[in-house]
């Protein structure tokens, strides 16, 4: 029953994270005057469609994935083509899909801050602090207790990781309490790349203390205070995003990549979780999708971007359209085989039991 029910949740996240991303393309182009062929949810071989005016509405096999089918995408000569429209159209309705999926997030967020989710309050006793790190360079002492970053008041361990995480490489206050009363302002740097064995900012935890003193409970946030909150923590997730990426790059932390398996794996894991951490992963996913469709590659909507960006700078001379749909085909080719690649890596972590959020 736990897998039915898990692939049911992870297609119904799919299905609408899909009807976003392509309404954002559909309701850019109508609003443009862009002929508007097909939008479709799924992949072919097409299971129902329906014609209703100039579109045709289709429901197709393959559920994890969806598209909008517009009228002359490359080539300027068909009517009504979107290649025909200006730059700036062009660029808008191309990134309204994941523009679509990077707004969604902030309703999903306020949404999970609004009904009753589980919150922690512990006690964050330093332990130890290792020595050389910025913790120990600012002075960090064992026993000390965090009260508050960047005058924020933090309530449990996550909460610090997550500030530390943002401010990774920039000036961060902590507020503590030393064993003598005393209340001190210390201020890190937390490392990029620390070395083995330590954190950014180099404390440890006094775990069975913390353990003893946590307290869980159930809170809820009305409505006018679930949306700043949201927006915060959407803001908070694409600095997240962006040091997650630097990170690998850099070589800090692996290089970790998701297929429909991996992903309906994370759901699986989630679901037991509740409905509000389920709405916090559907929405990081609906973030996710929509930076990854911005980036310059063939096939995704940033790829088509890049070849507007490549019109402009080349002062008006365009690529052909058989020379871009050409690029476009390969591209989607290689997609289909590193998605075919990962999702075998899936399919075996899955066999060995190991679980992708550790």
């Amino acid at each position: 029953m736990t897998v039915v029910v898990t692939i049911l949740v992870y297609l119904l996240i799919m299905m609408v994270l899909v009807l976003v991303h392509e309404l954002g393309h559909f309701l850019t182009a109508r609003a443009f005057g862009v002929g508007v062929e097909e939008f479709g949810i799924g992949f072919p071989p097409r299971l129902w469609s329906k014609k209703k005016g100039e579109t045709t509405y289709s429901i197709n096999a393959f559920p994890l994935g969806g598209f909008v089918k517009l009228a002359g995408e490359e080539d300027p000569k068909v009517e009504r083509s979107l290649a025909g429209k200006s730059r700036g159209v062009r660029a808008l309705v191309l990134s309204a899909g994941a523009l679509m999926n990077l707004i969604l997030p902030v309703i999903l967020i306020t949404i999970a801050f609004m009904i009753p989710h589980t919150v922690v309050n512990e006690p964050l006793i330093v332990s130890s602090v290792d020595a050389g790190s910025p913790a120990a360079l600012g002075g960090f002492q064992s026993g000390d207790i965090i009260l508050d970053i960047n005058n924020h008041p933090v309530e449990s361990t996550s909460e610090v990781q997550r500030y530390v995480e943002i401010n990774l490489g920039k000036s961060v206050l902590f507020t503590v309490k030393h064993t003598d009363g005393t209340i001190a302002d210390i201020t890190v740097v937390p490392r990029w790349n620390p070395p083995s064995g330590e954190g950014a900012v180099g404390i440890r935890y006094d775990s069975e203390a913390i353990l003893s003193q946590r307290v869980i409970s159930k809170e809820s946030e009305p409505f006018w205070r679930a949306i700043p909150l949201g927006i915060k923590e959407c803001y908070e997730t694409f600095v997240l995003y962006k040091n997650g990426i630097i990170s690998m790059i850099i070589g800090t932390t692996p290089v970790v990549l998701l297929g429909p398996v991996g992903v309906a794996q994370i759901t699986g894991e989630v679901v037991q979780a509740g409905i509000s951490p389920l709405l916090e992963f559907a929405a990081m996913f609906s973030f996710s999708i929509g930076i990854f469709n911005l980036f310059p590659l063939p096939a995704l909507d940033g790829g088509r971007i890049a070849f507007v960006v490549l019109e402009w700078l080349r002062r008006g001379k365009r690529v052909s359209a058989k020379t871009e749909g050409l690029v476009h085909m390969i591209g989607f080719a290689l997609l289909m085989v590193l998605i075919v690649f990962v999702t075998y890596k899936d399919i075996l972590r899955i066999i060995l039991g190991q679980n992708v959020l550790g």
